[in-house]
């Protein structure tokens, strides 16, 4: 009987022994916590509005520039996006810029009067664009690159100075002032832009402007906030 009950009593001992193996883990100790996912600082079926401020270079010296007639100026504008996905969009930018020209105005006999003098007047543009945008996943920083074709106004102007007769052999000059045309514009640029939050952003960018007509491309560096929705 003693037999029998030692017996019995070792089974049982290796049975819980087997059951509960050589070491024992808490839930707390095997639980597994999945990290939490990236913030999306861009979205799909997203709107942007951009408003920022522009320096203009051109391309030539301000003497032989045919549009701005400037070597450089400052401005402002504003762009509307519409991102169908987060990284392709399409919309429409304006901006405006304070080109100051010198305009010729010589008259009189071999050219003697002359009220030639500096001139402000406002150059600006509208165009379509199509931009190609990449986050940088897990971070706000975003690089992009677009294209764009529109109208560019203001600029253009003429001043030329001819002879409409003399007076004892002595010419008479006049000026003949052509006023500004409206001309076709290309643009291609490439930036980055660093979102604050998930509505505001940063935008840094450079573009080159293509003009039609001679003597006329200019640069163009922009810096702006940008406002998402």
């Amino acid at each position: 009987m003693k037999k029998l009950a030692l017996t019995l009593t070792t089974f049982f001992v290796c049975t819980i022994l087997a059951h509960a193996g050589p070491e024992q883990y808490s839930g707390k100790e095997m639980k597994q916590v999945a990290p939490p996912p990236c913030p999306e600082w861009y979205a799909d079926n997203e709107w942007d509005i951009g408003i920022w401020g522009t320096y203009i270079f051109t391309a030539e010296n301000w003497d032989a520039d045919k549009y701005i007639e400037a070597d450089h100026a400052w401005g402002g504008g504003l762009d509307l996006k519409y991102f169908f996905h987060r990284y392709f969009g399409i919309g429409v930018e304006g901006w405006v810029a304070d080109a100051r020209r010198f305009e010729t105005d010589v008259s009189g006999i071999v050219g003697l009067i002359d009220n030639s003098h500096n001139e402000n007047r406002l150059v600006g543009s509208t165009l379509g664009t199509f931009t190609f945008r990449y986050p940088i996943q897990c971070s706000r920083f975003a690089p992009y690159v677009w294209g764009g074709a529109g109208a560019v106004f203001g600029g253009g102007e003429r001043d030329d100075v001819v002879v409409t007769g003399n007076i004892q052999g002595l010419p008479i000059f006049d000026t003949i002032h052509h006023d500004s045309e409206t001309k076709f514009a290309g643009q291609v640029g490439a930036g980055f832009e660093v979102r604050f939050t998930r509505h505001i952003g940063w935008t840094n960018d450079f573009s080159w402007n293509f003009i039609s007509r001679d003597n006329s491309d200019f640069g163009m560096v922009r810096s702006g906030i940008n406002f998402a929705f």
